[in-house]
């Protein structure tokens, strides 16, 4: 074989190997990419988050800056005042759902009357919070998300810049503050109206005397799991404000822009929630805080 055929012969197997290669490649790249997106995407909401931080302290703690009580007044009426009723809703047909569902595995045991001392627990800790959460992510994180991905795409937040207003101070701050604080409020509101709905159907339906479950939850309830479920709730806020407002400042390509971002942001609240969630479950287990 004369080297004219040994060059022919090489460049065959090595045209025959890059495809090879590259089909085997293809997925590490699309995961690559895909974390990548991920790390960037989180890196630039955590620096929204330290940047809406020194605002607010820089407004909280200074006299050069100043926040707008009227404009955390409005965005709290908005996002928490008109969430109450949903949230009670929501969480009230949770609780109704607790009960019903505790009552046959517990009566195998003799202990029906132990619902109130579950439900007190798992409503405190984990889902007075969370559906409070969830609901004011559909509620609010999406209308927040549209509302700033719509003033990028009208350019008003290029408006503001030309008059020297930075838009973190006065359009992500009041928000996040208003989702901390209603979050924080609508957390205790969707506990207490889910142990209230489980007493009831407790009491009037699977006849458990009134006295006998209040004592169970006062005796298994303590401060401890209810201050764990409004920390819980007020993280959950803060991360709900500051992904609708990343998303919302992110908004590229118009309406349907604007429709990303408000699909992402409920996406994203949902995920970051139960992490958290998991998180710090995970802490307050090992510090026995339970």
């Amino acid at each position: 074989m004369d080297r004219t055929e040994t060059n022919q012969t090489g460049d065959t197997d090595a045209g025959q190997i890059r495809p090879l290669v590259a089909v085997l490649l293809f997925p590490i790249a699309v995961i690559g990419r895909r974390v990548m997106g991920i790390l960037e995407h989180t890196g630039s909401v955590t620096y929204l988050l330290f940047d809406a931080v020194r605002w607010f302290c820089r407004a909280a703690f200074g006299r050069k800056y100043r926040l707008g009580k009227s404009a955390i007044v409005s965005q709290i009426i908005r996002v928490g005042t008109q969430s109450v009723l949903i949230v009670a809703i929501v969480s009230g047909a949770v609780g109704l759902i607790l009960a019903l569902q505790l009552a046959p595995p517990l009566d195998a045991f003799g202990q029906r009357d132990k619902i109130a001392n579950i439900i007190a627990v798992a409503v405190l800790r984990e889902l007075g919070p969370l559906i409070g959460a969830i609901v004011l992510t559909g509620f609010a994180g999406a209308s927040i998300a549209a509302e700033i991905g719509t003033m990028v795409v009208s350019e008003e937040i290029e408006a503001l810049e030309a008059h020297a207003l930075n838009p973190v101070r006065f359009l992500v701050v009041p928000r996040v503050l208003a989702s901390l604080i209603s979050m924080t409020c609508l957390g205790v509101i969707s506990s207490f109206v889910a142990i209230v709905a489980a007493l009831l159907i407790a009491v009037t339906m699977l006849g458990i005397p009134y006295e006998t479950y209040m004592n169970n939850m006062l005796q298994q309830a303590k401060l401890v799991d209810f201050w764990t479920g409004v920390f819980k709730g007020g993280v959950f806020g803060t991360l709900i404000g500051i992904i609708a407002c990343a998303n919302g400042l992110k908004v590229t390509g118009g309406a349907a822009g604007v429709g990303r971002a408000t699909t992402y942001t409920v996406v994203e609240c949902v995920v970051a929630i139960v992490i958290a969630d998991l998180i710090f479950t995970a802490i307050f287990f090992a510090l026995k805080l339970f």
